[in-house]
């Protein structure tokens, strides 16, 4: 099996492709996440994903390198990681009664052949209306400073939520496994 690496620093990632069974190594990309003027949140998503894998084709010139990225989209605007308490509970307070649609973007690089596989997964989130006391205990309970969107899926964050819509709720969490699945079976890899 050609070896697999996860260009992602985020421990998030690491969990969902572990789920998977398969070998990897992960290393942190260096790249600019700059969001440029006019481009869409979906363009930002590819484009990211992609330059996260095509950064590490030096090191890993023989490899299967996955990128992936994620942005939510709150009426319109792309919110990023709130990084503290008052962000978190600015953007939790907007997104009471509201849905936010989270787009990540996924690339697959075979670096030995420079065969690329790119996609952007929709996943929408629709919130229950939050009390300024419940986003508090909330964000209390669970400190998700580093997610976009200020809130855990995968924890005490699915308490907010009225209901979801998309293919894949792993999207959610920063990594689409049924989307990736699909990209590394075209790429010959035995899953399971």
């Amino acid at each position: 099996m050609t070896p697999l690496v996860l260009a992602s620093s985020s421990p998030y990632r690491r969990e969902l492709l572990s789920r998977l069974r398969l070998p990897f190594t992960w290393s942190a990309p260096a790249i600019d996440e700059t969001h440029r003027s006019g481009e869409s949140a979906e363009a930002l998503v590819r484009r990211l994903a992609r330059e996260k894998a095509q950064a590490l084709t030096g090191e890993y010139p023989q490899h299967l390198i996955i990128g992936s990225d994620q942005v939510a989209v709150l009426n319109g605007e792309i919110i990023g990681k709130p990084h503290n308490f008052s962000a978190a509970h600015a953007q939790l307070t907007a997104a009471s009664g509201a849905s936010v649609n989270f787009l990540t973007g996924l690339a697959l690089l075979n670096s030995a052949t420079n065969t690329w596989q790119v996609d952007c997964i929709t996943f929408t989130v629709h919130f229950r209306h939050l009390s300024a006391a419940c986003i508090s205990r909330y964000l209390e309970a669970e400190q998700p400073f580093d997610c976009a969107g200020s809130f855990k899926a995968e924890g005490l964050g699915v308490s907010l939520f009225s209901c979801t819509e998309g293919t894949d709720a792993t999207s959610l969490i920063g990594l689409p496994l049924i989307r990736l699945v699909d990209m590394l079976l075209s790429e010959q890899v035995q899953i399971p």
